[in-house]
């Protein structure tokens, strides 16, 4: 077994120990995929959000024990990342990798727990959400923020983004942090691309982009729209095809 922890949680590295250990028969279930599972674990200084990684295929196990770096690994290195940038996500504390017969088997990233009220899917699911507009707003302006530090989010869907409320602010915080590149620099078609998987509505797009157009003075905000729209219809249609596919994968099977 391989832990690499952060200095600041040395004090509770025999707590992780005993989590990977007996992750299968404790904690909190908050989510169960077929390939990952979350759960959440109590400490005496912090709560512990742990996602386990399923045990790869044999190809993979060689692949990322010699020449890939796992996926708990990818999510430890890229949140220090994120938050050395500047940008939120929740404070990762330590990654676990066990060794297969072959090479990687299963694998732990293990970060801070928030309990965060909504998430960027709330925005779009209800669009009479308190403040939804304000929040939206604020949102395109992590986004922003998020492309001026070259950070492309590969994985920037509804559910993955966390949004915490107060009375006086907003904070946002990626999560699923293990597909992710790093640039000197983003071009605008970049950016719009980037965007393109959050909401399906045109009315939401439609508020992003005159947000977005008051920090990014290289396009105006007509241009803004209309590429984030496109890349917005692309990803929907390419989207639902793939799905009928699926359908009739599934209906000639039987």
């Amino acid at each position: 077994m391989k832990l690499v922890i952060h200095p600041n949680y040395q004090l509770i590295k025999d707590s992780i120990l005993n989590v990977v250990r007996s992750f299968d028969t404790t904690g909190f279930l908050l989510t169960k995929g077929s390939r990952n599972t979350i759960k959440i674990y109590e400490t005496e200084t912090v709560l512990l959000n742990v996602k386990s990684f399923k045990k790869p295929n044999i190809l993979n196990q060689v692949v990322y024990k010699y020449f890939r770096d796992s996926k708990a690994k990818r999510s430890y290195t890229f949140g220090l990342k994120l938050i050395d940038k500047g940008i939120g996500t929740p404070q990762p504390i330590a990654f676990v990798e066990n060794s297969g017969g072959l090479g990687l088997g299963t694998s732990y990233y293990v970060c801070e727990h928030i309990n965060a009220k909504y998430t960027y899917r709330d925005l779009v699911e209800n669009p009479y959400l308190e403040n939804h507009e304000f929040i939206l707003r604020a949102f395109t302006q992590f986004c922003f923020k998020m492309h001026e530090a070259g950070i492309e989010f590969k994985d920037h869907s509804p559910g993955n983004t966390l949004i915490d409320v107060s009375d006086s602010s907003v904070n946002f915080y990626l999560v699923d942090l293990n597909r992710m590149n790093f640039h000197e620099s983003m071009s605008f078609e970049m950016r719009m691309y980037n965007l393109r998987r959050l909401t399906p509505k045109k009315e939401m797009i439609a508020v992003m982009a005159n947000e977005y157009s008051k920090l990014y003075k290289e396009q105006s905000e007509d241009v803004i729209f209309e590429e984030l729209w496109k890349q917005t219809s692309n990803f929907q249609e390419k989207f639902f095809r793939k799905q009928r596919l699926k359908k009739k994968y599934k209906f000639w099977k039987k």
